[in-house]
């Protein structure tokens, strides 16, 4: 498999792990959010970010993406161990080749990070955050210190 191939894949399974519910515009939403990451080096010193390299390493990082968590039901998927149902797959890979190809401009206004609104209570981070958009059920957000 080639490393485009593989990030597809990757941020497809994050996609669908993060945003299976939401229809495609919300799913491109969450992989520019992935893409922004992969692209930023935040102190402009060429050096690995903590949150990783390239999209396996964002979308893997530790903490990250809870979909990726192994105690994240949704994590056997990702890992291959249980079946994603084909269509829905096929949609994630459509939004992470959209994402990854640029044919989709950004949506989320730069944004780094988000949370979903079916959360009880915002994160902490997301009260110094600047908040970007909202987009189907997850709020975007940039500036995260």
């Amino acid at each position: 498999m080639s490393q485009r191939e593989r990030d597809i894949d990757v941020l497809a399974r994050t996609i669908w792990g993060e945003a299976r519910g939401e229809g495609l515009a919300g799913q491109i939403a969450v992989g520019w959010c992935i893409r922004n990451r992969v692209e930023i080096d935040l102190h402009n010193d060429g050096k690995p970010d903590w949150w990783g390299e390239g999209y396996a390493g964002v979308c893997k990082a530790t903490w990250q993406f809870s979909c990726w968590n192994r105690n994240d039901p949704n994590s056997a998927y990702l890992r291959g161990e249980k079946q994603i149902p084909a269509a829905q797959f096929i949609q994630c890979r459509e939004a992470a080749v959209a994402v990854i190809d640029g044919h989709q401009p950004d949506p989320t206004g730069k944004a780094t990070h988000y949370y979903s609104t079916t959360m009880k209570t915002p994160p902490d981070w997301a009260k110094v955050a600047t908040r970007t958009k909202k987009i189907g059920r997850h709020i975007f957000f940039k500036d995260v210190p």
